[in-house]
Protein backbone atom coordinates (compact mmCIF):
# COMPACT_ATOMS: atom_id res chain seq x y z
CA UNK A 1 0.00 0.00 0.00
CA UNK A 2 1.24 3.45 -0.95
CA UNK A 3 0.56 5.17 2.34
CA UNK A 4 0.26 8.55 3.99
CA UNK A 5 -1.24 9.43 7.42
CA UNK A 6 -4.60 8.62 8.94
CA UNK A 7 -6.52 7.21 5.95
CA UNK A 8 -3.75 4.74 5.17
CA UNK A 9 -3.36 3.82 8.84
CA UNK A 10 -7.05 2.97 9.16
CA UNK A 11 -7.13 0.88 5.98
CA UNK A 12 -3.96 -0.97 7.00
CA UNK A 13 -5.53 -1.71 10.39
CA UNK A 14 -8.67 -2.98 8.67
CA UNK A 15 -6.60 -5.24 6.39
CA UNK A 16 -4.87 -6.67 9.45
CA UNK A 17 -8.28 -7.66 10.82
CA UNK A 18 -8.98 -9.89 7.81
CA UNK A 19 -5.56 -11.24 6.73
CA UNK A 20 -2.21 -12.00 8.32
CA UNK A 21 -0.41 -8.65 8.85
CA UNK A 22 2.80 -10.30 7.65
CA UNK A 23 1.26 -10.32 4.14
CA UNK A 24 0.99 -6.53 4.11
CA UNK A 25 3.71 -3.98 3.29
CA UNK A 26 3.27 -0.21 3.48
CA UNK A 27 5.48 2.05 1.37
CA UNK A 28 5.22 5.30 3.28
CA UNK A 29 5.47 9.01 2.45
CA UNK A 30 8.40 10.89 4.01
CA UNK A 31 7.66 14.30 2.51
CA UNK A 32 6.28 15.61 5.80
CA UNK A 33 9.31 14.52 7.85
CA UNK A 34 11.12 17.28 9.69
CA UNK A 35 13.95 18.04 12.07
CA UNK A 36 12.82 20.10 15.06
CA UNK A 37 14.66 20.77 18.29
CA UNK A 38 17.38 18.48 16.98
CA UNK A 39 15.01 15.52 16.57
CA UNK A 40 14.02 13.74 13.35
CA UNK A 41 10.23 13.39 13.28
CA UNK A 42 8.38 11.20 10.75
CA UNK A 43 4.65 11.95 11.17
CA UNK A 44 3.22 9.50 8.61
CA UNK A 45 5.45 6.62 9.69
CA UNK A 46 4.60 7.30 13.33
CA UNK A 47 0.84 7.67 12.78
CA UNK A 48 0.75 4.33 10.97
CA UNK A 49 2.99 2.65 13.55
CA UNK A 50 0.94 3.85 16.51
CA UNK A 51 -2.36 2.96 14.82
CA UNK A 52 -1.25 -0.59 14.01
CA UNK A 53 0.17 -0.99 17.51
CA UNK A 54 -3.25 0.11 18.88
CA UNK A 55 -1.51 2.92 20.75
CA UNK A 56 -2.76 5.92 18.78
CA UNK A 57 -4.58 8.88 20.28
CA UNK A 58 -7.98 8.80 18.56
CA UNK A 59 -9.09 12.01 20.26
CA UNK A 60 -6.29 14.06 18.71
CA UNK A 61 -5.89 11.99 15.54
CA UNK A 62 -2.12 11.81 16.09
CA UNK A 63 0.34 10.86 18.79
CA UNK A 64 -0.09 8.36 21.61
CA UNK A 65 -2.86 7.60 24.08
CA UNK A 66 -2.56 8.67 27.71
CA UNK A 67 -0.09 11.38 26.74
CA UNK A 68 1.33 14.08 29.01
CA UNK A 69 2.87 17.39 27.93
CA UNK A 70 5.31 18.47 30.62
CA UNK A 71 8.33 18.69 28.30
CA UNK A 72 6.50 20.88 25.76
CA UNK A 73 5.14 23.10 28.53
CA UNK A 74 8.62 23.56 29.96
CA UNK A 75 10.05 24.19 26.48
CA UNK A 76 7.42 26.86 25.82
CA UNK A 77 8.18 28.50 29.17
CA UNK A 78 11.84 28.70 28.13
CA UNK A 79 10.88 30.37 24.85
CA UNK A 80 11.67 27.33 22.68
CA UNK A 81 9.96 26.04 19.53
CA UNK A 82 6.82 24.47 21.02
CA UNK A 83 4.23 25.12 18.30
CA UNK A 84 4.68 21.56 17.01
CA UNK A 85 3.45 19.65 20.04
CA UNK A 86 5.21 16.42 20.95
CA UNK A 87 3.92 14.48 23.93
CA UNK A 88 6.23 13.08 26.57
CA UNK A 89 5.67 9.48 25.44
CA UNK A 90 5.93 10.40 21.76
CA UNK A 91 9.29 12.06 22.39
CA UNK A 92 10.82 8.67 23.15
CA UNK A 93 10.21 7.59 19.54
CA UNK A 94 11.93 10.68 18.15
CA UNK A 95 14.83 10.46 20.59
CA UNK A 96 15.38 6.82 19.60
CA UNK A 97 15.13 7.52 15.86
CA UNK A 98 17.43 10.54 16.03
CA UNK A 99 20.10 8.67 17.96
CA UNK A 100 20.02 5.68 15.60
CA UNK A 101 20.22 7.92 12.53
CA UNK A 102 23.14 9.71 14.14
CA UNK A 103 24.76 6.28 14.62
CA UNK A 104 24.55 5.71 10.86
CA UNK A 105 21.38 3.60 10.58
CA UNK A 106 19.00 4.27 7.68
CA UNK A 107 15.43 5.40 8.14
CA UNK A 108 14.32 2.01 6.84
CA UNK A 109 16.39 0.20 9.49
CA UNK A 110 15.15 2.43 12.30
CA UNK A 111 11.53 1.98 11.20
CA UNK A 112 11.97 -1.81 11.29
CA UNK A 113 13.41 -1.62 14.80
CA UNK A 114 10.58 0.55 16.10
CA UNK A 115 7.79 -1.52 14.56
CA UNK A 116 9.30 -4.75 15.84
CA UNK A 117 9.57 -3.40 19.38
CA UNK A 118 5.97 -2.15 19.27
CA UNK A 119 4.60 -5.45 17.93
CA UNK A 120 3.53 -4.21 14.48
CA UNK A 121 3.21 -7.11 12.04
CA UNK A 122 2.93 -5.00 8.90
CA UNK A 123 6.26 -4.11 7.31
CA UNK A 124 6.62 -0.34 7.02
CA UNK A 125 9.06 1.00 4.45
CA UNK A 126 9.94 4.65 3.93
CA UNK A 127 9.83 5.16 0.17
CA UNK A 128 13.36 6.56 0.35
CA UNK A 129 16.10 7.01 2.94
CA UNK A 130 16.97 10.35 1.36
CA UNK A 131 15.61 13.71 2.41
CA UNK A 132 12.39 14.79 0.68
CA UNK A 133 10.38 17.82 1.76
CA UNK A 134 6.87 18.85 0.75
CA UNK A 135 6.66 22.65 0.66
CA UNK A 136 3.82 25.05 -0.09
CA UNK A 137 3.84 28.34 -1.96
CA UNK A 138 1.07 30.32 -0.26
CA UNK A 139 -0.33 33.80 0.21
CA UNK A 140 1.68 33.81 3.46
CA UNK A 141 4.93 32.97 1.67
CA UNK A 142 6.73 29.65 1.31
CA UNK A 143 5.87 27.20 4.09
CA UNK A 144 7.20 23.83 5.13
CA UNK A 145 4.68 21.01 5.44
CA UNK A 146 4.29 21.32 9.19
CA UNK A 147 4.17 25.12 9.10
CA UNK A 148 1.26 24.84 6.66
CA UNK A 149 -0.46 21.95 8.38
CA UNK A 150 0.12 22.67 12.07
CA UNK A 151 1.22 26.27 12.59
CA UNK A 152 -1.32 27.67 10.07
CA UNK A 153 -3.89 24.85 10.52
CA UNK A 154 -3.89 24.43 6.69
CA UNK A 155 -5.94 27.63 6.52
CA UNK A 156 -3.96 29.59 3.92
CA UNK A 157 -4.38 29.72 0.16
CA UNK A 158 -1.91 27.51 -1.73
CA UNK A 159 -0.76 28.35 -5.25
CA UNK A 160 1.59 25.38 -5.70
CA UNK A 161 3.03 22.36 -3.91
CA UNK A 162 6.67 21.44 -4.44
CA UNK A 163 8.29 18.13 -3.47
CA UNK A 164 11.84 19.29 -2.82
CA UNK A 165 14.51 16.65 -3.29
CA UNK A 166 12.20 14.00 -4.75
CA UNK A 167 13.81 13.90 -8.19
CA UNK A 168 17.25 13.32 -6.66
CA UNK A 169 16.02 10.78 -4.11
CA UNK A 170 16.70 7.08 -4.53
CA UNK A 171 13.89 4.58 -4.17
CA UNK A 172 15.08 2.22 -1.44
CA UNK A 173 15.88 -1.34 -2.48
CA UNK A 174 13.34 -2.65 0.03
CA UNK A 175 10.55 -0.41 -1.26
CA UNK A 176 11.39 -1.25 -4.88
CA UNK A 177 11.19 -4.99 -4.21
CA UNK A 178 7.89 -4.56 -2.38
CA UNK A 179 6.36 -2.63 -5.28
CA UNK A 180 7.66 -5.05 -7.89
CA UNK A 181 6.84 -8.29 -6.08
CA UNK A 182 3.46 -7.60 -4.42
CA UNK A 183 0.43 -9.48 -5.71
CA UNK A 184 -1.56 -6.27 -5.41
CA UNK A 185 -0.66 -2.58 -5.17
CA UNK A 186 -3.07 -0.36 -3.25
CA UNK A 187 -3.17 3.43 -3.24
CA UNK A 188 -4.55 4.39 0.15
CA UNK A 189 -7.38 6.92 0.59
CA UNK A 190 -4.80 9.52 1.58
CA UNK A 191 -4.44 13.08 0.34
CA UNK A 192 -3.37 12.68 -3.33
CA UNK A 193 -1.34 15.90 -3.44
CA UNK A 194 0.61 15.76 -0.19
CA UNK A 195 0.59 12.12 0.93
CA UNK A 196 0.73 10.05 -2.26
CA UNK A 197 2.27 12.38 -4.86
CA UNK A 198 5.52 12.71 -2.86
CA UNK A 199 5.84 8.91 -3.13
CA UNK A 200 5.09 8.97 -6.86
CA UNK A 201 7.71 11.69 -7.42
CA UNK A 202 10.56 9.42 -6.26
CA UNK A 203 12.11 8.05 -9.48
CA UNK A 204 10.98 4.51 -10.20
CA UNK A 205 7.67 4.49 -8.31
CA UNK A 206 5.43 5.90 -11.03
CA UNK A 207 7.14 3.70 -13.64
CA UNK A 208 6.41 0.56 -11.60
CA UNK A 209 2.74 1.51 -11.20
CA UNK A 210 2.41 2.27 -14.91
CA UNK A 211 3.82 -1.14 -15.74
CA UNK A 212 1.66 -2.91 -13.15
CA UNK A 213 -1.52 -0.91 -13.65
CA UNK A 214 -3.76 -4.00 -13.80
CA UNK A 215 -2.61 -4.89 -10.28
CA UNK A 216 -3.21 -1.40 -8.86
CA UNK A 217 -6.30 -0.71 -6.75
CA UNK A 218 -7.05 2.79 -5.42
CA UNK A 219 -9.55 3.92 -2.81
CA UNK A 220 -10.96 7.40 -3.36
CA UNK A 221 -10.32 9.83 -0.48
CA UNK A 222 -13.10 12.14 -1.71
CA UNK A 223 -16.78 11.47 -1.03
CA UNK A 224 -19.48 13.70 -2.53
CA UNK A 225 -16.93 16.41 -3.26
CA UNK A 226 -15.41 16.53 0.22
CA UNK A 227 -12.58 15.00 2.22
CA UNK A 228 -13.47 13.26 5.45
CA UNK A 229 -10.41 14.75 7.14
CA UNK A 230 -7.78 17.34 6.25
CA UNK A 231 -7.43 19.78 3.35
CA UNK A 232 -7.49 17.43 0.34
CA UNK A 233 -10.66 18.93 -1.12
CA UNK A 234 -9.50 22.52 -0.69
CA UNK A 235 -6.03 21.79 -2.08
CA UNK A 236 -7.50 20.08 -5.13
CA UNK A 237 -9.65 23.14 -5.78
CA UNK A 238 -6.86 25.66 -5.18
CA UNK A 239 -4.53 23.80 -7.53
CA UNK A 240 -7.04 23.53 -10.35
CA UNK A 241 -8.33 19.95 -10.01
CA UNK A 242 -11.97 18.91 -9.98
CA UNK A 243 -13.02 18.31 -6.39
CA UNK A 244 -14.72 14.96 -6.77
CA UNK A 245 -13.96 11.29 -6.99
CA UNK A 246 -13.74 11.82 -10.76
CA UNK A 247 -11.12 14.51 -10.19
CA UNK A 248 -9.01 12.11 -8.14
CA UNK A 249 -9.35 9.44 -10.83
CA UNK A 250 -8.01 11.92 -13.37
CA UNK A 251 -5.16 12.92 -11.02
CA UNK A 252 -3.94 9.30 -11.03
CA UNK A 253 -4.55 8.83 -14.76
CA UNK A 254 -2.77 5.77 -16.17
CA UNK A 255 -1.72 4.35 -12.80
CA UNK A 256 -4.84 2.56 -11.55
CA UNK A 257 -6.64 -0.49 -12.89
CA UNK A 258 -9.47 -0.64 -10.34
CA UNK A 259 -11.12 2.16 -8.40
CA UNK A 260 -13.04 1.69 -5.17
CA UNK A 261 -15.52 4.50 -4.57
CA UNK A 262 -18.07 5.21 -1.88
CA UNK A 263 -21.75 4.34 -2.24
CA UNK A 264 -22.57 8.05 -2.07
CA UNK A 265 -20.69 8.50 -5.36
CA UNK A 266 -22.24 5.51 -7.12
CA UNK A 267 -23.65 7.80 -9.82
CA UNK A 268 -20.07 8.52 -10.95
CA UNK A 269 -19.25 4.86 -11.59
CA UNK A 270 -20.08 4.87 -15.29
CA UNK A 271 -18.11 8.06 -15.94
CA UNK A 272 -15.12 6.47 -14.21
CA UNK A 273 -15.49 3.26 -16.20
CA UNK A 274 -15.47 5.41 -19.33
CA UNK A 275 -11.84 6.22 -18.40
CA UNK A 276 -11.03 2.57 -19.09
CA UNK A 277 -10.82 1.33 -15.49
CA UNK A 278 -12.82 -1.04 -13.32
CA UNK A 279 -14.98 0.33 -10.50
CA UNK A 280 -16.18 -1.22 -7.26
CA UNK A 281 -18.77 0.59 -5.13
CA UNK A 282 -18.85 0.07 -1.36
CA UNK A 283 -18.54 2.05 1.83
CA UNK A 284 -15.18 3.78 2.13
CA UNK A 285 -15.82 5.43 5.52
CA UNK A 286 -13.90 3.48 8.16
CA UNK A 287 -15.20 5.06 11.38
CA UNK A 288 -17.24 1.89 12.01
CA UNK A 289 -15.16 -1.28 12.37
CA UNK A 290 -17.62 -3.40 10.39
CA UNK A 291 -17.52 -0.97 7.49
CA UNK A 292 -13.72 -0.84 7.64
CA UNK A 293 -13.61 -4.63 7.42
CA UNK A 294 -16.05 -4.54 4.51
CA UNK A 295 -13.80 -2.09 2.64
CA UNK A 296 -10.73 -4.22 3.37
CA UNK A 297 -12.42 -7.28 1.90
CA UNK A 298 -13.29 -5.37 -1.28
CA UNK A 299 -9.67 -4.22 -1.59
CA UNK A 300 -8.55 -7.84 -1.29
CA UNK A 301 -11.18 -9.19 -3.68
Amino acid sequence: MLSGGVGAARLLRALCDVIDPAQVVAVVNVGDDLVLNGLTICPDLDTITYTLARMNNDDLGWGLRDETWRVMDELAALGGEAWFRLGDRDLATHLYRSQRLNDGATKTEVTAELTQRLGVGVRLLPVTNDQVATEFVTDQGRLTFQEYFVRHHHDVVVSSVEIVGAEEARLSDEARRALEDADRLVIAPSNPLISIDPILRVPGVREILLERREHVVAVSPIIQGAALKGPADRLLRELGHEVSTLGVVDFYEGLVGTWIIDEADAALAEAIRARGVRVEVTTTIMADRANAERLAKVVLS
